[in-house]
């Protein structure tokens, strides 16, 4: 069994291949804004290097958010259009979730992504276990859910926080691919984003404020 995996929720490309157990490759690069025009590249020149033609792939894991509307749809595109065309199966998995599984601490985990103007996208876990589910909340009020908890927690991103106890995010995919793989798979047609809030224009069509 080949697996694709594909991570683009933050400005990062992360995406591998997991062959019967066994990670072949994986690329983690940071694009920025250039992501569109690479990750697509990207994934091409790890199939090359694993000798492999792009229907030797089996299934596509994909992360579906939450994270970054621009970088999800790139992951999604690429995984929706490569499921459909050769018939591949797909499924899709939460970027805390992700990041989650990568971390072993006994700890309370809390993966948390930058949504700006004061809010995160954030989860928490304590072996295994959800304590507080992926949502958009605004970090200060996170931090005092945290607070209340009395206990040691641990934070893993790969933003800038001015934040105690961070781990940078660097995803182990095979243990993310051995988590995920054996998942209910999905049309390639019903796969939705989960961006957990409305775009900004959305919001302002609907006036709607997170400020307060």
């Amino acid at each position: 069994m080949k697996i694709l995996y594909i991570d683009t929720s933050t400005n990062y490309l992360y995406t591998g291949i997991v062959c019967d157990d066994k990670l072949l490759s994986e690329v983690k690069k940071k694009f920025d804004h250039d992501l569109s025009k690479y990750a697509l590249y990207e994934i091409s020149k790890m199939l090359e290097k694993c000798n492999l033609q792009p229907n030797d792939i089996d299934k596509i894991i994909v992360v579906n958010g939450p994270g970054s509307f621009t970088g999800i749809r790139i992951g999604m595109t690429i995984a929706k259009l490569y499921a459909f065309s050769l018939k591949k199966e797909i499924i899709t998995i939460s970027s805390l979730d992700a990041m989650r599984v990568s971390i072993k601490s006994s700890n309370i985990i809390v993966p948390i992504i930058d949504a700006r103007r004061g809010y995160v996208y954030a989860s928490v876990y304590k072996n295994n276990q959800v304590l507080i589910p992926d949502q958009y909340i605004k970090l200060d009020t996170l931090l005092q859910k945290l607070n209340d908890m009395k206990e040691e927690y641990i934070f893993v991103t790969n933003n800038k926080f001015n934040l105690a106890n961070i781990n940078s995010y660097n995803p182990d995919i095979l243990t993310i691919v051995e988590t995920y793989k054996n998942n209910k798979a999905i049309n390639p047609h019903l796969i939705e984003p989960n961006y957990l809030k409305l775009t900004e224009a959305e919001e302002n069509l609907q006036g709607i404020s997170y400020d307060n």
